[in-house]
């Protein structure tokens, strides 16, 4: 007599609890799916992941505290066999990438088709790589992220609309220092001033 395999443990991180709580039901449905552990941020994704022994985490990129990005970069660290799927709203080719980088091995936008979701998890649970096909054409379309981490930072400052001065301050940075950054990112992103820079960088998710 042929013995079944245990089914996937897995654990579903997103700070919308109605959200979580369809993901789970759908995926439960699956005979050799079961959700073991549910967060409400990133800064729980580690210690439930090794509590619970998860296979495979589903973790959304926006939440409080901690994101799915940097729970997903510790996750790497801590639990290697665990494997990390992105589960998100925000399909833009830059989180696409940053996913990749923190170790995620796929990355799904929150309308995908459970049918769909549920084989995700199976195809990252045996090894394999994800990625919604649309967001993956805007990817390749769209070039990689060509802003330096200062220009990151400062623009992530400018989204606000405080005044150079106010960024600086918080930066610890020159005032100088601070407007040569924005140029540049204004520059890069064919924008008319920091705050449409700031914008365009956001939807892209450069910053």
């Amino acid at each position: 007599m042929e013995l079944k395999e245990d089914p996937i443990r897995v654990l579903l991180a997103d700070d919308q609890a109605l959200v979580r709580g369809a993901l789970a039901a759908l995926l439960n449905l699956e005979p050799d799916i079961c959700v073991v552990a549910q967060a409400g941020d990133g800064s729980e994704v580690a210690a439930l992941a090794a509590e619970h022994r998860v296979q495979v985490a589903l973790l959304d990129i926006q939440m409080p505290i901690m994101d799915g990005l940097e729970a997903a970069a510790i996750l790497r660290q801590r639990m290697p066999e665990c494997k990390v799927l992105m589960v998100t709203t925000f399909d833009r080719p830059g989180y696409l990438r940053a996913a990749f980088d923190a170790g995620a091995s796929g990355f799904l936008v929150k309308d995908t088709p459970s049918a769909a979701l549920a084989d995700a998890v199976r195809q990252v649970h045996a090894g394999g790589r994800v990625v919604d096909p649309s967001l993956a054409a805007q990817s390749l379309m769209g070039g990689s992220n060509p802003l330096t981490e200062r220009e990151r930072e400062v623009l992530s400052q400018a989204q606000s609309g405080a005044p150079v001065a106010q960024i600086a301050a918080a930066m610890h940075l020159s005032v100088g220092t601070v407007r040569n950054h924005l140029s540049n990112a204004i520059g890069k992103t064919g924008a008319a001033n920091r705050i449409e820079a700031a914008h365009a960088a956001h939807e892209q998710g450069w910053i």
